[in-house]
């Protein structure tokens, strides 16, 4: 993961960060909206770039933690977004950071998890799960790209973080498919699994 952080810290141009922020939440999150907080909730936004999904959560009443690793992503989302969202420097599989502020009502990953390997993803649930309040929610988002997996990514089969979360204290709620929203990765035929997870209360 480690190689990942710093390849967008090499990438991360006005350029990257302006387009990474025009993305629209309400298409992106359009598979799951049915399931995020309705009423005022602590979210965790994990890999949470300049802060364009945490802002608009914490603009609907939400409490947000915005987690991520890029220091030039952390210091344009504060100047974006001003002082409407929190933020941590702390990064996956370990998350010890984000662990001590625990627990969550959500914990969101967007975009994020095909940049860890299976090993990685098995130290990571565990983690996730730590995070997230009994009956709270885990949101992942599975990138699947019909083009060889580059450089930081891996594929990420569906049933693999389902059985990760199951073994780690959640059931799954919710499973959605669809094409991605960012016109030059949809035409290149991308899509994107939408996992809802939901922590039983298991010991």
């Amino acid at each position: 993961m480690n190689d990942v952080v710093a390849d967008y810290a090499a990438a991360a141009t006005p350029e990257l960060i302006a387009g990474y922020d025009a993305l629209s939440p309400e298409q992106i999150y359009a598979p799951v909206r049915d399931f995020l907080p309705r009423e005022p909730a602590r979210i965790a936004d994990i890999g949470a770039g300049t802060g364009r999904d945490a802002a608009w959560l914490a603009g609907q009443g939400h409490r947000v933690l915005a987690v991520e690793p890029v220091a030039a992503f952390r210091d344009a989302g504060a100047a974006l977004h001003g002082e409407r969202i929190e933020w941590l420097d702390d990064q996956l599989p370990e998350l010890a950071r984000l662990r001590q502020c625990a627990p969550f009502d959500l914990v969101l990953l967007c975009a994020v998890w095909h940049h860890l390997d299976p090993a990685g993803r098995a130290v990571a649930m565990p983690g996730l799960a730590s995070a997230t309040a009994t009956g709270g929610r885990l949101i992942l988002s599975l990138r699947h790209d019909p083009d060889a997996p580059g450089r930081g990514t891996w594929p990420a089969p569906p049933r693999e973080s389902i059985g990760l979360a199951r073994a780690a204290g959640f059931d799954l709620t919710h499973q959605a498919e669809t094409g991605s929203v960012h016109p030059e990765s949809r035409a290149r035929g991308v899509r994107w699994t939408w996992l809802v997870l939901t922590k039983d209360g298991r010991p």
